[in-house]
């Protein structure tokens, strides 16, 4: 009876800490007592720090509320997308405005745990939508850093995302997609190219201007048309146990 009362005791430690291995994404940041929204040290790998930030609020469901690693954020043009597989593996850009965190700690953070994905997109009017994903992983590169997203759940934005499912990532150097030629090169930027795009985050940073040339843009076609770029546009992940 009284291991019963123990085993008891410790089942809802071992319950919640699901996704808890030595603050290996910001759930674990935020579970340690950090609820800031900041810059953090996470550990995808286990042994070597990475900087990335950590959305520790959400306008979203009380589930959906706090540790949410922004693994690519473009918000000013800053920061040019336009880049070669190497860069797109080990992650680019500066944490404190835009950047990519990079395929390999993408893969290193989903295979280990399971994941949902939030996708914050706002205009240049000043409109915000989201678009959710009950679950997202990304695969080891020997297979192209694979995608597999599903679980659509509209926060305005439509789903542009589902079409990219199950596709290996392109770049300029690279290409993995379905497309005759290169969508990377054609579209001006990096992503999980099909044939090629419903959605190009990594794409041209238009300021609010409908470009003449077809698709370059960070678009997300469900929200606004294929010419017009976001004025920001975030893909975060969150450990779900």
């Amino acid at each position: 009876m009284a291991m019963m009362v123990f085993l008891a005791a410790l089942l809802p430690v071992v319950l919640m800490n699901v996704c808890s291995q030595d603050e290996n994404d910001c759930s674990d940041v935020y579970n340690s007592g950090e609820t800031v929204s900041d810059i953090y040290s996470i550990y995808p790998a286990g042994d070597v720090p990475v900087l990335v930030y950590c959305q520790m609020i959400s306008d979203g469901n009380d589930e959906e509320i706090g540790g949410w690693t922004v693994i690519q954020r473009r918000m000013d043009g800053s920061v040019n997308f336009y880049r070669p597989w190497n860069q797109y593996k080990r992650g680019f850009g500066n944490v404190e405005g835009e950047y990519w965190l990079g395929l390999e700690n993408m893969y290193q953070l989903t295979r280990k745990n399971k994941y949902m994905l939030r996708v914050d997109l706002e205009d240049f009017e000043g409109n915000k939508v989201f678009a959710l994903y009950s679950s997202f992983s990304v695969g080891p590169e020997d297979d192209g850093y694979k995608l597999q997203v599903s679980g659509f759940k509209d926060g305005g934005a439509g789903d542009s995302l589902t079409f990219h499912n199950g596709e290996k990532f392109t770049t300029l150097d690279q290409d993995h997609d379905v497309y005759k030629g290169n969508c990377a090169k054609d579209r001006l930027g990096a992503f999980w190219y099909k044939n090629c795009i419903k959605t190009n985050p990594n794409g041209v940073y238009l300021w609010g201007v409908s470009s003449v040339h077809y698709a370059i843009g960070n678009v997300w076609l469900t929200w606004k048309n294929i010419s017009e770029g976001m004025k920001s546009i975030s893909m975060n992940i969150k450990c779900v146990s």
